[in-house]
């Protein structure tokens, strides 16, 4: 790579050193020169730039590593190889929708048709938690899974929210019973992707609630919505429970999904960061959040945003079923990048349909740029074929 650079800047300074010195008479050949001393300096300028461009998208290779993928149809993956991303599909113990083996035969066939850009997690249930046998049960599933190439386990906000005990406790992500799964998973150098509690907004009313997407997913998702339900463990208690999580697991590669239900504030998840190196949070459907409060401190989100390079990455959260049909599908997907990628490459002025207000795109330097997208993924969820590590 150096010496490709060395050539580059060779040729380039020897056209316009001749630009400078050499006057051809002859108009054929002014104007090559004239054409290859443009060239030359937009061949220089543009690969010396410490950040790309908009128009850049679809040349940089990019992974969404949380979207749910749900149907037979090739859309999403199809959409994806078009916009140069790779896919992570997330299985999740959601049983009044989908259940995880089901969620995996869908996983499968897309990865099978599409093995260099599609990659899987799986989940376990609680289902048989007071059984005796839950913990190998467990494992004997997710040995299963991890051989047909999962590369982590997804653990849900049901846990904490949902599942209780025989005695009516809740049942936490720190109960002791789980740390041999979690030992299992650490063995097999798999990670955990935990999307424990909720954005803080679940616990406030709806009109008080910051982003308009959170009013409407509450609104017509009311059993999580834990204003109505003040019996239930609070904010405060769920992430206090996440935490003791990571750090009793001091071995285990942690990823906290939507920014660790901290979006609300960066200086809250810069504190979990600092002090556990071995969690990382992803993106998947909480930029928006981060979007809100560069309007009032830009320099701080963009500071933040450089300063744990190494600990973000970058995912959306979709979700496809094949119910609004391919094309519209495509078409939404397609903005959903875009509108991301302008928000962190750019520094244009941006506006947003979950809150009112003007904000700047972060305009984020290349190399912090390649970590969220693509870099960060690998290393976190341990990616290792060739053609994305390059």
């Amino acid at each position: 790579m150096i010496l490709k650079m060395q050539n580059i800047f060779t040729i380039s300074t020897l056209i316009i050193l001749s630009s400078c010195f050499f006057k051809p008479k002859n108009s054929k050949i002014k104007s090559i020169r004239n054409l290859l001393t443009v060239s030359a300096i937009l061949l220089f300028g543009s690969c010396n730039s410490d950040f790309y461009l908009k128009d850049d998208f679809k040349l940089v290779k990019k992974i969404d590593a949380h979207i749910h993928y749900n149907s037979e149809s090739n859309a999403f993956s199809e959409q994806a190889k078009e916009d140069n991303f790779s896919l992570i599909d997330i299985n999740l113990d959601y049983p009044d929708h989908f259940s995880i083996d089901a969620m995996e035969k869908f996983s499968l066939n897309q990865k099978k048709q599409f093995p260099d850009q599609f990659e899987f997690i799986t989940s376990f249930t609680l289902q048989n938690w007071d059984s005796r046998i839950w913990a190998g049960q467990t494992i004997e599933a997710l040995a299963r899974s991890f051989g047909k190439g999962a590369l982590g386990v997804k653990i849900w906000k049901n846990i904490g929210m949902e599942y209780k005990d025989q005695m009516g406790n809740f049942i936490m992500i720190d109960n002791p019973r789980f740390d041999t799964v979690v030992q299992y998973i650490v063995k097999q150098d798999k990670m955990i992707l935990g999307h424990l509690g909720e954005p803080k907004n679940c616990w406030l009313p709806l009109e008080k609630m910051t982003i308009r997407g959170d009013s409407e997913y509450f609104k017509e998702n009311p059993q999580y919505h834990m204003y109505l339900r003040p019996d239930y463990p609070s904010y405060q208690a769920q992430i206090d429970t996440r935490d003791r999580f990571v750090e009793k697991h001091p071995n285990l590669r942690f990823v906290g999904a939507h920014l660790g239900s901290l979006e609300w504030d960066v200086d809250e998840l810069s504190k979990r960061l600092d002090k556990f190196p071995n969690m990382a949070v992803d993106l998947a459907a909480r930029l928006v959040h981060i979007e809100l409060q560069s309007i009032k401190n830009y320099n701080r989100i963009r500071n933040f945003m450089i300063k744990y390079q190494d600990q973000l990455i970058y995912a959306t959260d979709e979700t496809f079923e094949g119910k609004s049909g391919p094309a519209a599908f495509k078409k939404k997907m397609h903005e959903i990048w875009l509108e991301d990628w302008r928000y962190l490459i750019t520094d244009e002025s941006l506006i947003s349909n979950d809150f009112d207000g003007n904000f700047k795109g972060l305009k984020l330097p290349k190399s912090v740029v390649d970590k969220i997208y693509r870099l960060n993924a690998i290393r976190w969820y341990k990616i290792l074929k060739t053609n994305k590590a390059n």
